[in-house]
């Protein structure tokens, strides 16, 4: 069984012992450091708010009791979403003006995993020094309970899904009648989570009439491997055809990522999720756009073509926010399918990508496959190199680095060398001794080759 504690949140599966899985004492202890740093965050004696969302996996209820109760005894008020997607969660927080909020969710993890996911005030997550100070006051046991008089208290809204819905729809760029005259036939598959109660309800306020529905129970017995990849897709793939649908939307288990499939079962690939959304939005508005290191080099020609200009972020959607707003970028987020549209708020959002993607598809009256094929073509090799605990995985980096000095190198998260018509990206893993190898060119078998040429020099310098 595992537990991973980093500065994005805590996350393990459920059971085993202390400090070996995301066991009950392991909830209370990190629950009650985050809000004792929500209480450093404030001045002194002030009556604090957090909102908690959760997704539906089969943990959620028993978490969810766990972090609430928590709350209330370091003296917080709390807001009880009950089941939210990740992105509506970040908008409570905003609009209750509360004082952070925390999300109950092991996104696309199996269905043994849960986590705490911490957010600021801002609805955002936190970033490394904060979070680094959470585990800090975790691993002291330096929180204080507050006496009985100054317990929290509880109050439920399970429905401001509803008001994330209306101000999706309410955006200068969603075209709810055009929508609605395309008459689209759509297919959705949401993993037997949150997307199941608030998809469908999207899709009708958005002039959807026609909806096929897959594994849209919230029970959280996962219908198939959560991760919107292509070979957990098969159902979908197959059922765009039967239905002879127009597109089809698959969401994580927290809503925050989105892939397509096209009318013939074929997939719009996650990576192209944000290139499509950010070529309407930019279609409309010039501005800059910003995507990790590790995304497809897709998103940086369209923007060009529209005269902004495109910067990489370090992976991780903190990252990818600091650096949208550093410059000044109107559409971001990852190849994930993460779509952050900051017109909305500053978090990966499936609710926004499907509005902004629906009406992008609706003014361009091509079918979904005809839409793909406008934009550069691109594949991702995706692969890793496990190294004996002996390496020193730095300095293997390093090595690289110094190897390709003449290409564009950017070294702000592992190695990224940029070539000519393609690119790798090296990353170290923070918990094991493992590279990750990301190639990027213009068909599978050249992403293939140059990522199979750069793991035999990394096994070299390594010695393995």
């Amino acid at each position: 069984m595992s537990l991973i504690k980093s500065i994005s949140g805590i996350r393990g599966t459920i059971g085993d012992k202390i400090g070996e899985g995301l066991s009950p004492i392991d909830i209370v202890k990190f629950t009650a450091a985050y809000a004792q740093w929500v209480k450093e965050q404030n001045e002194p004696g002030l009556r604090l708010r957090i909102v908690v969302g959760r997704d539906a996996r089969i943990s959620g209820a028993m978490v969810a009791n766990l972090v609430t109760g928590t709350l209330m005894s370091m003296g917080m008020d709390i807001i009880d979403l009950g089941l939210a997607t990740t992105p509506t969660t970040e908008l409570a927080v905003v609009d209750y003006e509360a004082d952070g909020g925390l999300i109950l969710t092991a996104s696309h993890n199996p269905k043994q995993w849960n986590a705490l996911k911490m957010l600021n005030n801002q609805g955002e997550f936190l970033n490394s020094e904060e979070g680094k100070r959470v585990l800090e006051i975790a691993e002291k046991d330096a929180f204080t309970f507050a006496p009985v008089e100054f317990l929290g208290q509880v109050t439920v809204d399970t429905n401001f899904a509803q008001k994330h819905i209306q101000q999706v729809v309410a955006l200068r760029l969603v075209d709810v009648e055009l929508i609605k005259k395309a008459n689209f036939k759509v297919v959705i598959d949401t993993i037997n989570s949150v997307g199941g109660l608030v998809i469908p309800d999207l899709l009708h306020a958005l002039g959807v009439k026609n909806v096929i529905g897959l594994n849209t129970e919230p029970h959280g017995d996962f219908s198939h491997t959560p991760e919107p990849l292509p070979e957990n897709l098969g159902q979908i793939s197959a059922a765009m055809v039967e239905y002879k649908a127009d597109v089809g939307f698959v969401v994580d288990p927290d809503v925050d990522r989105l892939a397509i499939v096209c009318e013939d079962g074929s997939m719009f690939g996650e990576e192209y999720t944000l290139v499509s959304v950010a070529d309407y939005v930019l279609s409309n508005r010039a501005g800059n756009t910003v995507s990790n290191l590790s995304s497809t080099r897709a998103l940086s020609d369209v923007t060009a073509q529209y005269g902004g200009t495109y910067s990489a972020a370090a992976v991780g959607e903190v990252n990818v926010v600091a650096k949208m707003k550093e410059t000044n970028a109107i559409i971001g987020g990852e190849g994930n399918g993460g779509v952050i549209y900051p017109a909305l708020h500053y978090g990966r959002d499936a609710l926004v990508g499907i509005a902004l993607f629906l009406t992008h598809l609706a003014k361009s009256k091509l079918k979904c496959t005809e839409l793909k094929a406008q934009y550069p073509a691109y594949h991702i090799s995706k692969n890793k190199i496990q190294l004996t605990p002996q390496v020193d995985v730095d300095a293997v980096l390093a090595a690289m680095k110094k190897k390709y000095a003449n290409e564009r190198v950017n070294d702000i998260d592992g190695v990224k060398i940029d070539f000519a018509n393609e690119w790798v990206h090296l990353r170290k893993s923070n918990t094991e001794p493992i590279i990750r190898i990301y190639a990027e060119s213009k068909n599978e078998e050249a992403a293939d080759q140059l990522a199979q040429k750069i793991m035999g020099e990394i096994k070299q310098i390594a010695g393995i």
